[in-house]
C-alpha cells in the first residue's frame, strides 16, 4: 500500500487524529526522500490497558505509510520513575509488555515483521550512552528537568534525583535509536521540547515529534494503570468489561471527557473505518456510521442513547480483546503475568489481612470438603491433620464441621450425598435455625424462577482438606477469621463468577487446587455464593 501513496498522502496518514506535530516540515522533507523512521516508547510499569489501542492504531497508520517503526520497552525509565517497577521485576515486566503489546498488534492485524522491538537497558547502560547522560546533566537545569517531567514522572513531595534524569534519557533515546521522529501522548510535550532544545547542544539533530491526544478514562479523567476504576485491563473478562463500561462516565449529549466516545474515535474508526450502533427496532434499529462526526452529531442530539453506545463499544472491544485473552490462557503466560505482577499480600509483613491487601482473595480459607451426612443441615469434614481448622482439633481424628445452608432446597439429594464440595472455613460461626454453622458451602447459582443451584466440583483426585486458591495468589496467608465488620467476604464475593467454560473464577483468574481448576456442570455465567 505504501508504494502507491504520494508523500502528501503518507503525511496525512501519519498525522491523522494527532493533536499536535512539532517539526512538520522535517517530516515532509524526509517523506520526499525515504521512509520516515519513528519510535514509540512505553515504560514497563503497570499493566497495559485498552487505552493502549490508541497508540497501536497509530502504529498501524505508520506502517501503512511505509514508516520504519521501533517499539521501545523502556525498562530503565520504569525504574527511574519513583521505582514504579522494582529492579528485581524489570526483566519480567519487559517480557510481559512484549507479549501483551505483540498480542494487541496481532489482534488489529499489524504485521510484527515490519516492527523492531528494543529493550532500553540493551543500549542505555553502554559507555557512550552513560557519558552522554553526564554531558546532558551538565547542561540541563534542575528547573527544566523538573518541568519536562511534570506530566509524566510521578510527582511526590520529596522527588528523587532519578525522576529528574528521566526526561534527559528519553531525549537521548532519539539519537541512539537513530530515528527521525518520536511518537507519544501530548502529556509528553514538555519532554519533547526539552529534547528539541538540548540535543543540538550535544551535536545531535533535532527530531520531529508526533503527539496523540490523551484519551479520557472511564471516570472522565486520564486512563491510568494505577487507577483500577478508570481503566479496562487487556485481560479483563467479558463480565468485567460489561461492569466497567456500565459504570463509565457517558452523560447523554455530553461529548466532553467521554472515554467511551473517544474510544470510538481514536481506535474503532481508524481500525475499521465504520462503527455500528446496535439497538432495538423501536428505538430506530441498528445503524452503521462511516464517519465519526456523524456518531458525535447524533450523540449530541441524543439520537444515540449512552446505553446503546456502551453496548456497541462493548461488542467491538471484546472482539479486540478475545485473541489477547486466548493467548494468555497458556500456562507459561499465566505464570509470567503472576510473576511480573505478584500479589501484594505475598510480600506483606503480616502475611495477609493488612490494609494494603484488603481485597486479596488469599485471605479466604476455602477448602475441599466431603459431605458425610445429609440431614436438615450438612455435616462436612476435613480429615487433614495439618489443616488446623479449629484450635482444639484432634489431629488424629478430626471432628467434622457443621454447615447449615439454605441452598438445600435447590439441589437434589443425589447430587450431594457422599460428594466433594467447596467450603469457606474462616467466617465467624453463626447460628442458623438454632444450629451453629461453622463454615459456608459454596455453590454456583443463577437467579430466576426457579433459582438454579449447583455444587462446585473440585478436580478429580481431590481430598477433604485440600486448599483452594485463586491463580496467582497461591502463597497468600488466609485470615484466621474474617472480621465481619470489614466485609472482606462480601467485597471479594462480588467478583466470584462462573466463566462461559463453566470454570470458577475471581475476576479473570481461575479458582484451583494443586490438582487443577474448580468447575461446575452447567451454570455458565453464574455467581458463586
Amino acid at each position: 500500500m505504501a508504494d502507491q501513496l504520494s508523500p502528501d498522502e503518507k503525511f496525512n496518514l501519519i498525522t491523522r487524529n494527532l493533536q499536535e506535530v512539532l517539526g512538520e516540515e522535517k517530516v515532509k522533507q524526509v517523506l520526499q526522500e525515504r521512509a520516515l523512521r519513528v519510535y514509540w516508547g512505553t515504560a514497563t510499569t503497570g499493566k497495559p490497558h485498552v487505552a493502549y489501542f490508541v497508540p497501536m492504531s497509530k502504529i498501524a497508520d505508520f506502517l501503512k505509510a511505509g514508516c520504519e517503526v521501533t517499539v521501545l520497552f523502556a525498562d530503565l525509565h520504569a525504574y527511574l520513575d519513583n521505582m514504579k517497577a522494582p529492579w528485581e521485576l524489570l526483566e519480567l515486566r519487559v517480557k510481559y509488555y512484549e507479549q501483551v503489546i505483540k498480542a494487541m498488534l496481532e489482534s488489529i492485524s499489524v504485521p510484527l515483521d515490519k516492527l523492531k522491538f528494543v529493550k532500553g537497558t540493551d543500549f542505555q547502560l553502554s559507555r557512550e550512552y552513560t557519558l552522554d547522560v553526564y554531558r546532558l546533566s551538565s547542561m540541563v537545569t534542575e528547573h527544566d528537568a523538573k518541568k519536562a517531567g511534570a506530566e509524566v514522572v510521578k510527582q511526590v513531595e520529596h522527588p528523587l534525583l532519578s525522576g529528574l534524569l528521566y526526561p534527559g534519557l528519553q531525549a537521548l533515546d532519539e539519537e541512539y535509536l537513530k530515528v527521525d521522529a518520536q511518537f507519544g501522548g501530548v502529556d509528553q510535550r514538555k519532554i519533547f521540547t526539552l529534547a528539541e532544545k538540548y540535543l543540538p547542544s550535544l551535536g545531535y539533530a533535532k527530531r520531529a515529534h508526533l503527539m496523540n491526544p490523551m484519551v479520557p478514562g472511564l471516570t472522565g479523567a486520564k486512563m491510568s494503570s494505577s487507577e483500577e476504576e478508570s481503566k479496562i485491563d487487556l485481560l479483563d473478562s467479558k463480565e468485567d468489561v460489561k461492569k466497567k463500561l456500565k459504570k463509565a462516565f457517558c452523560e447523554p449529549g455530553n461529548i466532553q471527557n467521554n472515554g467511551v466516545l473517544s474510544f470510538v474515535k481514536y481506535v474503532l474508526f481508524p481500525l475499521r473505518g465504520v462503527f455500528s450502533i446496535k439497538r432495538d427496532a423501536k428505538w430506530g434499529g441498528d445503524k452503521v456510521y462511516s464517519v465519526f462526526e456523524e456518531v458525535e452529531k447524533d450523540f449530541v442530539a441524543e439520537m444515540i442513547h449512552p446505553g446503546d453506545l456502551k453496548a456497541s463499544v462493548e461488542d467491538a472491544l471484546n472482539e479486540l480483546l478475545d485473541p489477547i485473552r486466548k493467548k494468555f490462557e497458556s500456562p507459561e503466560l499465566r505464570k509470567l503475568t503472576s510473576n511480573a505482577y505478584p500479589d501484594p499480600s505475598k510480600t506483606s509483613q503480616y502475611g495477609g489481612g493488612g490494609e494494603d491487601d484488603e481485597l486479596a482473595p488469599s485471605r479466604l480459607d476455602i477448602r475441599v470438603g466431603k459431605i458425610l451426612k445429609l440431614l436438615h443441615h450438612w455435616i462436612i469434614t476435613h480429615p487433614d491433620a495439618e489443616s488446623l481448622y479449629l484450635e482444639k482439633i484432634d489431629v488424629g481424628e478430626p471432628e467434622p464441621r457443621t454447615v447449615v445452608s439454605g441452598l438445600v432446597a435447590y439441589i437434589s439429594q443425589e447430587d450431594l450425598q457422599d460428594r466433594l464440595v467447596l467450603v469457606l472455613c474462616n467466617l465467624k460461626p453463626q447460628k442458623m435455625r438454632g444450629i451453629e454453622s461453622q463454615a459456608m458451602l459454596l455453590c454456583a447459582s443463577i437467579e430466576g424462577e426457579p433459582r438454579k443451584v449447583e455444587p462446585l466440583d473440585p478436580p478429580e483426585g481431590s481430598l477433604p482438606g485440600d486448599r483452594v486458591f485463586v491463580e496467582g495468589y497461591e502463597s497468600g496467608k488466609p485470615d484466621d477469621r474474617l472480621n465481619p465488620k470489614k466485609k472482606v467476604w462480601e467485597k471479594l464475593q462480588v467478583d466470584l463468577k462462573i466463566s462461559d467454560e463453566c470454570v470458577a473464577q475471581w475476576k479473570d483468574k481461575q479458582l484451583m487446587t494443586k490438582l487443577g481448576q474448580i468447575t461446575c456442570k452447567t451454570l455458565k455465567g453464574g455467581n458463586i455464593s
